[in-house]
């Protein structure tokens, strides 16, 4: 396994991260648990979880994919201190009446939050405590125009959720902070704000990234080099768009998208040509296209590790021996070919 640094924070991560989103939905407990010990022999000490998880998101199964963690880490207690535990807040960006009432992001609610997030997960401490989404109206999950809704309800300001950060930091509940699904300006704002208050700064951002979505490179790449705030790249497989199991209307039976209409990110009129277009280099170049695609996500410079996630555990270990993968210089060469005449169809 392969490590790099959680932003200035010292600590070094896996750059291999189990995303936990189908557990409790798709997976079982015992597959969670199954999961996380193929994961942890193989060298992943970088867990991402959220209290709204598994997806789809409904109040009969909130923080289920949390309590199976905690389930976990309860039966493996010595190890707790070498991983490092992510998960995350949901705010008034989310909607999510059964959160909270959807609360904004205060610090009654932060607090609220990280203690039952604390409970399901078992533990003292969460590693990375990250929000969600933004809680003011911001392009995220595919959204390109934005609209600017002055009188539209902004949530709580960013710099009461730093400083309820902070708060929460020095009382050991958390040991770092960072964000998920933001924009340039919403990285700058959460920056501007520590560095304002003494706050610890935010160490990450997780947003999609993937050779169907490589939007993140127009604003926010320069931002995660020059200020340390590395991305958390979830979705590099397009939600199994980019391995091929959903070309010519193929829908098996355990995948997302046949499960779960909700998701049309990866479903774009231009997603299938682009997939096939990478798929044939991976086969031109004798390469697994699910293990192409994480490891052309680990050669960005901007990237601390890419959260992967899989239904079976042969597909986990496909996804995570994407670590030992390096591409070579043509078959980056014609990715990047097939990025333009391709941009970005599923952003």
């Amino acid at each position: 396994m392969k490590h790099a640094e959680l932003g200035n924070t010292g600590r070094r991560v896996s750059r291999i991260c189990l995303g936990t989103m189908t557990w409790g939905e798709q997976n079982t407990e015992a597959e969670g648990h199954a999961q996380l010990d193929a994961a942890v022999a193989r060298g992943v000490d970088f867990i991402d979880a959220a209290e709204m998880y598994p997806v789809p998101p409904k109040a009969e199964t909130y923080g289920r994919t949390e309590e199976i963690l905690g389930t976990w880490l309860a039966k493996n207690k010595a190890k707790r201190d070498k991983l490092v535990v992510a998960t995350k807040v949901s705010g008034k960006g989310q909607g999510l009446a059964y959160a909270r009432n959807a609360p904004p992001l205060d610090e009654a609610n932060l607090r609220a939050a990280v203690e039952a997030s604390l409970r399901r997960l078992r533990t003292d401490y969460i590693d990375l405590y990250q929000t969600h989404t933004p809680d003011r109206p911001a392009n995220r999950f595919g959204q390109l125009d934005y609209v600017h809704k002055p009188d539209a309800d902004q949530g709580a300001p960013i710099e009461e959720t730093v400083a309820a950060m902070e708060k929460l930091r020095r009382e050991g509940k958390i040991r770092h902070f960072g964000v998920s699904n933001e924009t340039p300006w919403g990285v700058a704002r959460h920056l501007r704000a520590a560095e304002a208050s003494g706050a610890q700064r935010i160490v990450s951002i997780q947003n999609a990234y993937s050779l169907l979505n490589r939007s993140f490179e127009v604003g926010l790449a320069e931002m995660a080099l020059k200020e340390n705030v590395g991305l958390l790249a979830y979705s590099a497989l397009g939600m199994g768009v980019l391995v091929g199991k959903y070309f010519d209307g193929a829908r098996p039976p355990r995948g997302r998208l046949t499960l779960y209409e909700r998701f049309k990110r990866y479903s774009t009129p231009r997603a299938e040509p682009a997939a096939k277009e990478y798929v044939r280099v991976a086969r031109a170049a004798g390469l697994d296209p699910a293990q192409m695609a994480i490891a052309f996500a680990l050669a960005r410079p901007f990237v601390t590790a890419v959260i992967i996630g899989a239904t079976t555990l042969e597909q986990l270990e496909t996804n995570i021996a994407a670590i030992d993968v390096t591409l070579p210089a043509d078959v980056l060469a014609a990715l990047d070919a097939v990025h333009v005449a391709n941009p970005n169809p599923c952003p």
